[in-house]
């Protein structure tokens, strides 16, 4: 079933664990990402990224990822990730995605919540729940759609402030504003050279200061141990795709198909026993 993602979240929050989001950029990615919840009988968030439209665009994105939730026997998130566009990002809630990132952290604070609580405002009439990011998380090795390759780390003072800031009077009760938020602890996007050092004491630090669900993005190639811990310390949605783009290239180069049908077969096998994996490692089954 298509739903937003506020009642997941919420319950991740609550029982320590983390759901995976993988991004997508075709059919089969959908159609194994859903085959995978389903066989874990665990929720799902599908992200498409405002970056990825040379694969497909919004429309086409909404199409597929709509189609699967909507006939799927768990509930599903169609989400947007990283938007950074304003028009965009309405024109998906319009479109019918049921959840969305405004990603205004390369922008001043003001700025940040300025762009934040229009999004907001937006959203959640329309029963659309709304992701936003305080802190950088930045861009490791090869990772093209990154312009920002530094990261800036989450400030708990920020947090708690842009929390309180983005704040209404609303229809969500008992929540803040925004019903997530993506903090920056130490990941990157993209590759990395060697593993990434996590700030576990400031993720504490961050999870005391506010009830809302907390995001981690760049979650391919931290490592199982970093990854199992964040979720246990409070993570509730950990973003993921690289490690799936890698796994699938790989189980080609590994099996060699000699024609085009048996190749996205190998590679969506690869791909649906990663994310099963990572279902596994975030405590989520």
């Amino acid at each position: 079933m298509l739903v937003n993602s506020k009642e997941m979240l919420l319950d991740a929050n609550s029982r320590d664990y983390a759901i995976p989001s993988p991004d997508f950029i075709n059919l089969n990615m959908v159609r194994s990402y859903i085959e995978v919840a389903e066989k874990l009988y665990r929720p799902s968030i599908i992200a498409f990224s405002e970056g990825m439209q040379n694969f497909l665009s919004l429309e086409e994105a909404y199409l597929i990822g709509s189609y699967y939730a909507e006939k799927a026997k768990i509930p599903v998130a169609l989400h947007i990730d990283h938007g950074k566009s304003i028009d965009f990002i309405k024109k998906a809630i319009d479109q019918g995605f049921t959840s969305v990132m405004i990603d205004a952290s390369t922008d001043s604070f003001e700025e940040n919540v300025r762009k934040t609580k229009e999004i907001v405002e937006y959203a959640h009439p329309r029963n659309v729940t709304v992701e936003a990011e305080i802190g950088h998380v930045g861009a490791g090795e090869n990772y093209e759609n990154e312009k920002v390759k530094s990261s800036k780390y989450t400030e708990v003072n920020e947090l708690v402030e842009f929390v309180i800031e983005t704040a209404t009077e609303s229809i969500f009760v008992n929540l803040t504003n925004i019903d997530s938020v993506a903090v920056s602890i130490g990941t990157a996007h993209g590759f990395y050279n060697g593993t990434p050092k996590i700030n576990f004491e400031r993720l504490v630090e961050l999870k005391s200061a506010v009830s809302i669900p907390l995001v981690l993005h760049g979650g391919s190639s931290t490592g199982d141990e970093n990854l199992k811990k964040c979720a246990e310390l409070g993570i509730s949605k950990i973003n993921i795709f690289t490690d799936l783009c890698v796994v699938g290239a790989n189980s080609i180069l590994e099996e060699r198909p000699d024609n085009y049908k048996l190749m996205m077969m190998i590679a969506d096998k690869a791909i649906k026993e990663k994310l099963e994996h990572y279902y596994r490692v975030f405590n989520c089954c």
